[in-house]
């Protein structure tokens, strides 16, 4: 086998390793995530897991940090593909589908790291802050964009309509169960929440 071949191999299974992880911090956070679930997930030994990582926390600081980014580059790629004169409450809509589309479908490292964000020990937390920054920070662009349309509450605080807006989007990975209602449903409902509550003159989407 080549070098290149065997890279090759080391970071399929490096990538394996780091999903079986994101798949077991889903199902049992911080505290429950063990090497030997992430292993059997991985169906690599437990021991070869320190190959690719020093430590749990180093292999969960990658799992997180790969949600974090997954999260960001999905809703930033959905606005790209959005009309260049779509309206900013349009904008928000779509990036309130994306979210949770990553967020139930798409990705157990973006559910994972909403998750398990707030369990990590404070210097785990530290280490996050700033892809949390940079991923608010593209939310809180579409909520100025909508209150420099004119369609935001002026009674609203934008700061704080936000966060009620992304603590009830990212709660839903908490609750939804898709035996008991669609995706599309839950997308709609939200979608319709989000434009009539920040809506100014308490009107609906246009």
């Amino acid at each position: 086998m080549t070098g290149t071949a065997r890279d090759t191999k080391s970071a399929r299974t490096r990538r394996r390793v780091v999903d079986a992880a994101a798949h077991v911090l889903l199902r049992r956070g911080y505290a429950g995530t063990r090497l030997s679930d992430v292993a059997e997930v991985a169906q690599v030994q437990a021991p070869a897991i320190y190959y690719y990582f020093s430590s749990r926390d180093e292999l969960i600081d990658e799992a997180v940090a790969v949600g974090l980014d997954r999260a960001r580059t999905l809703v930033t790629d959905a606005l790209a593909e959005a009309p260049a004169d779509a309206p900013a409450i349009d904008r928000l809509a779509i990036a309130v589908a994306a979210h949770l589309r990553t967020l139930l479908t798409h990705s157990d490292h973006a559910a994972a790291a909403v998750r398990t964000v707030p369990q990590l020990p404070e210097a785990m937390r530290e280490r996050h802050r700033q892809a949390q920054r940079d991923y608010v920070a593209v939310w809180r662009r579409l909520v100025a964009e909508v209150r420099d349309d004119g369609d935001l509450d002026p009674a609203l605080d934008p700061g704080t309509a936000l966060m009620v807006v992304l603590g009830a989007l990212n709660w839903t990975a908490e609750w939804w169960d898709p035996a008991r209602g669609s995706l599309e449903g839950v997308i709609d409902a939200a979608q319709r929440l989000v434009r009539d509550g920040l809506a100014a003159g308490g009107t609906g989407a246009r």
